[in-house]
């Protein structure tokens, strides 16, 4: 056998070779962080789940609602007043589980107009404080009487975004 032929052997079996090692693939870091990416580190929740308003000790079970644009809260004694020339509210929160009641004075963030079926409802907007799984943070909430509705709160949007993905098959997935 020549040397050429040997050469052109030797050459054909490392490509062969190399085609069948399987060699690993580099990880890719993202420098910015795309949608996609974001994605993956979001909370998978339910259609309900709860939600805690410090200082109260329980939460209130709240409807996962990705068609409403804000949240809402049950709110009871709802009255107006003026405090140095801005409109405030006063309401009381009561917990139906576990008959926990708070009373809160906040300032009016704006008034918003819920369309339901047959009627618009005008509701004041508020800022709270809210513990909504492992994160702390506020949010705006309008506020109304649900008693008529079996959840006490409305998850909406202004939380949802950027928050969670929604599995309408599973609830109570939050701690």
């Amino acid at each position: 056998m020549t040397s050429a032929k040997k050469f052109l052997i030797i050459n054909m079996i490392t490509l062969i070779l190399g085609a069948c090692q399987q060699t690993p693939k580099p990880t890719i870091v993202p420098a910015v962080e795309t949608p996609q990416s974001s994605l993956h580190r979001m909370n998978v929740i339910g259609a309900v789940e709860p939600i805690y308003f410090p200082p109260m000790k329980t939460p209130f079970a709240a409807r996962i609602d990705t068609g409403a644009e804000q949240s809402a809260l049950d709110a009871d004694n709802i009255k107006y007043f003026e405090r140095d020339g801005e409109k405030w509210v006063s309401f009381t929160m009561t917990n139906r589980e576990s008959g926990e009641t708070h009373r809160c004075e906040k300032e009016i963030d704006r008034h918003i107009n819920i369309k339901r079926i047959h009627l618009t409802e005008k509701r004041p907007l508020v800022t709270m404080d809210v513990k909504f799984g492992k994160e702390t943070f506020t949010a705006s909430f309008s506020l109304a009487q649900r008693d008529k509705f079996e959840y006490q709160a409305l998850v909406g949007r202004n939380i949802l975004t950027g928050r969670a993905i929604v599995d309408t098959s599973v609830s109570n997935t939050l701690h």
